[in-house]
This record gives C-alpha cells, structure tokens and sequence, in this order.
C-alpha cells in the first residue's frame, strides 16, 4: 500500500457562521502534480493555508506522510518537507538571483551567510544554487538582480527558493497569475519538469494549463469537495460544467 505524501482527514475552516472549508479529506500520492480548481471563494486558498499552517484549522487534522503536524508552525513544516510560494511573488529584490537561492540554502543550512565574504568564495552552496538554476532553466539569468527580471522570471525564482528548501510537497498558488498566456504555459513546461520526488499541488484559474498539465484534479465549490478524477473526468463532468467550467470559459 502507497503512503500518501500529504493527506487530510475532515480538514474544516469556519469563522463565526462562515464556513470557508467544511470537511474535506483528500489524498496526495508520492509526485503528484494535483490542481485544485472551483469558483471564486470555492476555498482553494483557505485550503493551502491550513495545509501550510499559516491557519489552523477549527476540525480535522493533516498529515504529511504518517506525522500529524496539525499542530505545527509553518516554519516546522518547511522544516518537515512542505514549502508554499504565493500569488504575490516576494523576492529578495535588492539581490541577484544566485544571492537569492544562497540565501534560501542558508536558512535551510541554518548557515548565517557573511556577505563579507564574495559570492565566489561560497562554492558548496553556490553549486547547489546553479544545480537548481539549471533545474528551471534560469542559469543565464543567475547574476541579474531580482527585480530586473521579466515577470514569469520572477516566478521561476520564487519557485526557485522554495525548492531550495529540498522539499517533499511544493504548494503553488496562482504561479502564473498576472503572466502572459506564452510566458505562463513556458512557466508550467519548466515545472512539469521538476523532479518526481516532489508533490505539486498547486491553484489555478487558467483551465488550459490545468488540463495540460496537472494529472488529477479536485473541485472545491463552496469550501467543500464537489468531485474529483482526472483530467479527462473532470472536462466531462456535467455537475462541474454547471458550477465552474462554464464561468471559467467566459472568464
């Protein structure tokens, strides 16, 4: 039997009446490249948040692999294997890409970088930093500031310095959001490409790239789980048409 690499166990979200997420268990299998879709306010993104732990959750718990870590920080679970990027891209602007990804190696090194010291002279982690440049395809752009680059570059970086925390589950919200439809689709070759020993679960409006991409998807419509199946179930799927297929294609 497979051990899921992150799952949910009746994950529940409420404030006061409200009930943003309502019972929701869902399974990741080891290097799924999994979508949540659904309308807005469908609670896709309460749902990343309580699987990040930048909320907790008011039922239910989540396990990565066989830990429960419902109870642990966001830090904690970087620290365990789960590391999120946003729909706002936060990067280190003032630095160079290579700066950037040293930098996100130190933290997770627990190493405290002296910036007295030349870029050159830290080769054990500037190796790993291009390793992972290579990896999306941003070697070229290496000793470019940060905030120069072109927007879909800015994206490939922050999904850059998450990975440099070596994780096991990389949650994506909205990695193209605010991108050109040709820079967005080169933005999901380069991450189709990552390594299988890395989940993907990851948001997303544009329904191309979520059927061309991803390879199971689960429908959230009003905090709860309408369906979930393939791409080719879903696309089908009458009740998900009326709900959201049909909105998203007039979007």
């Amino acid at each position: 039997m497979t051990t899921m690499t992150l799952r949910t166990e009746g994950i529940s979200k409420s404030w006061g009446a409200f009930q943003a997420n309502s019972d929701i268990s869902l399974n990741f299998v080891p290097g799924a490249r999994h979508a949540l879709i659904g309308p807005n306010g469908a609670g896709k993104t309460t749902f990343i948040n309580l699987l990040n732990g930048s909320l907790a959750p008011t039922a239910g718990r989540v396990f990565l692999g066989d830990e429960d870590i419902t109870a642990l920080s966001q830090h904690a679970r970087v620290k365990r294997g789960m590391t999120r990027t946003f729909q706002i891209n936060t990067l280190f602007n003032g630095l160079t890409v290579v700066e950037s990804v040293v930098l996100a190696i130190c933290e997770r090194e627990g190493r405290h970088l002296r910036w007295s010291q030349t870029v050159a002279q830290q080769t054990d982690l500037i190796d790993e930093a291009m390793a992972l440049l290579g990896t999306l395809k941003l070697v070229h752009d290496a000793n470019t500031v940060t905030s120069n680059l072109p927007y879909g570059k800015q994206r490939l970086v922050e999904i850059a310095l998450a990975l440099a925390t070596k994780p096991k589950v990389l949650l994506l919200d909205e990695p193209a959001a605010g991108i050109p439809s040709a820079e967005s689709a080169e933005l999901f070759e380069v991450i189709a490409q990552l390594p299988r020993d890395v989940t993907i679960i990851f948001i997303e409006h544009d329904m191309g790239l979520v059927f061309h991409f991803a390879e199971r998807i689960t429908v959230l419509v009003g905090g709860k789980v309408l369906t979930e199946g393939t791409p080719a179930e879903i696309s089908t799927d009458p009740r998900v048409k009326e709900v959201y297929l049909g909105e998203a294609e007039h979007d």
